[in-house]
């Protein structure tokens, strides 16, 4: 992307009346990509259309000299034609990149004014209308780089750092009752308390089939999903899911047996020890 602009449009910057349209590119992690602008029309630009029709407003750019992450918020109307809003619901446009431009709709060939690139966060639905934050590109520079001294265990579960295989670990099984979106029934699974708990579900039939989620609470067959799904939880829907772990020592070893591979610190002294002063703790007093 290049901030140069070309004569023609230094030219029609100068003049005393402008005929600049802002446009927004995104493109989503499928690859589907999409076009809007601010303008009455349609606009063809690089064979992408950029409709008119989806009420997108943005807020005011932030852009700092200090490395700070810029970000903006985008807003629209959902329309099932343009964006529907069961797919912002099902998560294809989270983190969906996005490119922010303007042209001169009078002359596309003149070239463009980049604004912004970046990527957008987590994409709500509220009353009708999507709303996103666009984070920059200095977002990837907040990113830890590196191992975190924690008591914890920092890999994910079945990684390769992790080792466990974790065909042992996963069930299949069919909703045997409903109660919400959340929570529902699965009579077949009879592990202990907990054992799915942090754990992971993917659908392979019904509504939801291929969307996943976090395991809040298992117990008695009774499964409580971390967030609700976007579609309709029914009887019989088929799905996948993954035992959970604590991340600690003691389910590393009793449950999984692969302490070897254990990737946390339980034994480095926590904030008690290094808050410690004299006269306090096992050390006795210096009376």
């Amino acid at each position: 992307m290049t901030k140069n602009l070309t004569a023609a449009l230094q030219d029609h910057l100068a003049g005393s009346v402008t005929t600049l349209a802002t446009c927004w590119k995104v493109t989503r992690a499928d690859t589907a990509v999409l076009g809007f602008t601010d303008l009455d029309r349609d606009l063809v630009i690089d064979e992408i259309t950029f409709k008119a029709a989806t009420g997108f407003t943005a807020s005011s750019v932030q852009s700092k000299s200090d490395f700070s992450v810029d970000n903006m918020e985008l807003e629209g109307v959902v329309s099932s034609d343009d964006i529907a809003e069961q797919d912002v619901l099902n998560g294809k446009y989270d983190y969906a990149e996005v490119e922010i431009f303007m042209v001169n709709y009078e002359d596309i060939d003149a070239g463009a004014i980049y604004l912004k690139r970046g990527r957008m966060g987590e994409v709500k639905v509220k009353r009708g209308q999507f709303i996103a934050e666009l984070r920059g590109l200095a977002q990837h520079l907040t990113n830890h780089i590196g191992r975190v001294y924690t008591s914890s265990c920092d890999a994910i579960l079945g990684d390769a750092r992790c080792g466990v295989d974790m065909s042992a670990f996963i069930a299949a099984s069919l909703v045997t009752g409903a109660i919400d979106r959340q929570t529902f029934t699965a009579t077949a699974l009879t592990q202990e308390a907990g054992y799915f708990t942090g754990g992971e579900l993917v659908f392979t039939s019904g509504l939801n089939a291929g969307l996943r989620m976090e395991v809040k609470e298992f117990e008695n067959g009774t499964i409580v999903l971390a967030l609700p799904m976007p579609n309709t939880v029914a009887t019989a829907d088929a799905f996948l899911i993954k035992a959970g772990c604590d991340k600690t020592e003691g389910t590393c070893k009793a449950k999984f047996n692969n302490l070897i591979n254990f990737r946390g610190f339980a034994h480095i002294p926590g904030m008690d020890t290094i808050l410690q002063t004299s006269g306090t703790g096992e050390f006795g007093d210096d009376s």
